[in-house]
């Protein structure tokens, strides 16, 4: 089950890329899952928290805007890789290494499906912001449940 929810937690990573750094640094402050032994552990501070919060805040909004590049242009496709694979490893610390693959798959799988759903529902909608909102739903609500569940 952890190997799946491996590659889910990239899927919210292809969504969105901080989300799942912030759901896990939820989830290590409120004791959900165990970061102390790991070089992670700082994840788990309440500053660490507020300052990934913050940032995956900004980038829900961010993400509105109508400049804000394209999720596959390799910039903003290698940070949910490489973000993907971070949280990925972070779900599996004692076999890091495959779950880092696991997210970066993942976070591919993450990174197409959501822009081709996205853009099904922005054409049901007849335009972008309804269709970006509920993809924020569900990447915030998926990426504190695979944490929840780990």
């Amino acid at each position: 089950m952890i190997y799946l929810l491996a590659i889910v937690i990239g899927i919210t990573a292809g969504l969105r890329a901080m989300t799942p750094l912030a759901a896990i640094s939820w989830g290590a402050y409120l004791g959900w899952i165990d970061l102390s032994a790991t070089p992670a552990a700082f994840l788990g501070n309440i500053i660490a928290v507020i300052i990934i919060t913050l940032l995956a805040l900004v980038e829900l909004v961010t993400d509105q805007l109508p400049n804000t590049p394209s999720r596959k242009v390799p910039m903003q496709f290698g940070a949910r890789i490489v973000l993907g694979a971070l949280t990925g490893a972070l779900l599996l610390p004692t076999n890091w290494i495959i779950g880092a693959l696991l997210g970066a798959v993942g976070a591919v799988i993450g990174t197409y499906l959501g822009a081709d759903i996205r853009g099904r529902l922005a054409k049901a909608f007849g335009r972008d912001l309804p269709a970006a909102l509920v993809e924020d739903v569900v990447a915030v609500a998926l990426a504190f449940l695979v944490v929840y569940l780990a």
